[in-house]
This record gives structure tokens, sequence and C-alpha cells, in this order.
């Protein structure tokens, strides 16, 4: 039976996420380098000030993954924001049992949810690292002049002829990925900040601007791997495509900031300074590795080029930091 691949995707990735420990394949942010989620952290309390202090109000993770970058950002708030820390209710977007229960031993007094539809309303400071690239896509083919669709078939990639059109510039056999879920959320999350006041911002990787290319990979056990091998033996990813998102986001009435490279963002927001500061009290090799983890976040070369930024804010909002 024929599948379409987003449905593939999806489906994949949930029965990854729901058997696999993905730390075992791939290494986040968060697990680099305690910093990332510390400035995240304090991020969300200056963006939560700049939008008038709202209480109660959420902080929300989508994809928390072991919960070490939400565990490490109320560490930091609680020690240089604790009026956000009071007035914040912690709810985590997490589909896989697993994960939830890995989650619960460091965030116990989170709640979770399944999708950001059923986080209640109200104002709300929102996070995620490397969550969209696991999002599902669609990808279309150019022929001649039309399209086809990709669908994932007993004997791999299959065609078929589709009135959809991507509305792109695209030349005989470019394939152009849509990642409809992610534009969905986008506009979902600004309809909200129009309502209530919040902010969003999302790391992950990807061009800055809209382009043709198949960009569809899967990870096991650390090295690259067909993504079309048996659902679940594999995590998939794509590259995110933050110009729709963006788009997506201002038509429903966000304010945009971004993309923007992750190292400049970071850098911005006292990557090295505190990365120093905690060195200092480290012996030599324990300093020297926390020095390694904010290089390979920054370095334009590793994950600070190729890796963006992007917030989305109620209209009116101040510039976030970071942004300026």
């Amino acid at each position: 039976m024929n599948e379409r691949l987003d449905h593939f995707m999806a489906r994949a990735n949930a029965a990854y996420y729901a058997t696999h420990d993905p730390f075992a394949d791939f290494t986040t942010a968060p697990e680099i380098s305690q910093v990332f989620g510390e400035l995240l952290g304090l991020w969300a309390a200056v963006t939560w000030r700049s939008l008038g202090a709202p209480s109660p109000v959420l902080l929300v993770e989508t994809g928390p993954g072991r919960g070490t970058l939400m565990a490490d950002a109320l560490r930091a708030i609680g020690r240089a924001a604790p009026e956000f820390h009071a007035a914040a209710s912690i709810h985590l977007i997490e589909t896989s049992d697993r994960l939830r229960d890995v989650q619960r031993e460091r965030i116990p007094e989170a709640v979770w949810h399944d999708a950001i539809d059923t986080v209640p309303d109200g104002p709300m400071i929102l996070v995620g690292n490397e969550f969209l690239d696991a999002l599902p896509i669609r990808q279309f083919v150019r022929r001649g002049a039309g399209w086809t669709e990709r669908f994932v078939g007993p004997a791999g990639f299959l065609e078929t002829a589709t009135d959809h059109d991507p509305a792109v510039g695209a030349t005989d056999g470019d394939i152009v990925e849509r990642r409809e879920t992610a534009e969905a959320i986008a506009v979902t999350l600004a309809e909200r900040f129009v309502r209530h006041k919040g902010a969003a911002l999302f790391l992950d990787y990807g061009p800055e601007a809209s382009a043709p290319g198949d960009s569809l990979q899967a990870i096991a056990q650390g090295q690259p791997v067909d993504p079309l091998a048996p659902a679940g033996t594999a995590d998939l990813s794509s590259h995110v495509d933050f110009e729709r998102f963006g788009a997506a986001a201002k038509a429903a009435g966000a304010r945009v900031h971004g993309p923007i490279p992750q190292g400049l963002f970071l850098a911005r927001l006292g990557l090295f300074q505190r990365t120093n500061q905690l060195a200092r009290h480290l012996r030599p090799r324990a300093a020297a590795a926390m020095t390694e983890g904010a290089r390979r976040l920054a370095e334009p070369d590793r994950m600070g080029r190729l890796f963006k930024a992007i917030a989305l804010l109620s209209p009116g909002a101040e510039t976030p930091p970071g942004f300026e």
C-alpha cells in the first residue's frame, strides 16, 4: 500500500520516539552545554517582562527530550527572575510516554500535552529546540509543466500526479518540500498571541530562505541511514523552511523576528561570558569540555550557522533579546 510521505514520516517518528532513546543516536544543544538552557530561560524571563509581566503565565516547551533544557532554564529563572518563576506554570508538549517518564524525573511539576492545541488559553512563553525539523513534510517534484507528489511504496519512492501547486519557481526535476504541520503551528501561535500576550522561540536547522531541494534525512545508531528504512527504526528530519514558517505567522497577525544564525543569537545572549564564568570554577579538563561545547553551538562551521533562531510575538511587542 502506497503512503504519502508526510503520513509515513509522522508514523515513523512516532514509533521511533516511543521505542528508542533518541539521544543514543544524536546530541542536541541542551545536552552539549547547560548554558544553552540557562540562556533560553533568561530569554523567556526578559521577554515576559517586556510583555508586561502577565501573571499567571504558561512556560511551554515543545519536544522537551530528556527535560534537560527546561530543567536548566528553570534553574536560571529561579536564580535570576524569581517573580517569573512564581508566575509560571510548566507545560511540556510530548507524545512519547517513555520520554514523559524521563522528563517527569527532572520536572515533576510539569503538565503534559499531546499538542499545542490542548495547552490552556492565556499568556504564554514557548520554546522549541529541534522540534520543527521532525514534523512531517510533503515532497513535490516538478515534471514538465506540472507536479507530482512523492509517496512511499514497498520498493521506495513513487510519484503520483497532483493538482497541488507549491507556487514556487522550479525547473524540471526540482523537489519542493512543504511542512504543513509546522505552518499550522505558526498560525495557531500567532492567533493566540493576538488574543493574549505571548512569545515563542524556535531554534532549528535550515536555510534562511526557501529553496528547492531534498533535505529528508534519517539517523540510526549515530549514522545516516535510508529514510525509507522500516518505520520506527530511525529518526527522520528535514530542513526547516523558516521563510514560510515566519510568513504564516505574520499573515495570522504575529510579529516575527529572524531567522538569524544560532551562533549570533547565543553570543548576543552571553554564551561565552556565562561559559567562561562557569569554567573558572572547574578542573582544567571539565573547563575545556565546557568551552568546547560553547564553540560547538556557536561556531559557523559547526552548529552556529546551519542552525537558526526565529521568534514569534504578540503584535506591538518589543524586539526580544538576541534579535536587536
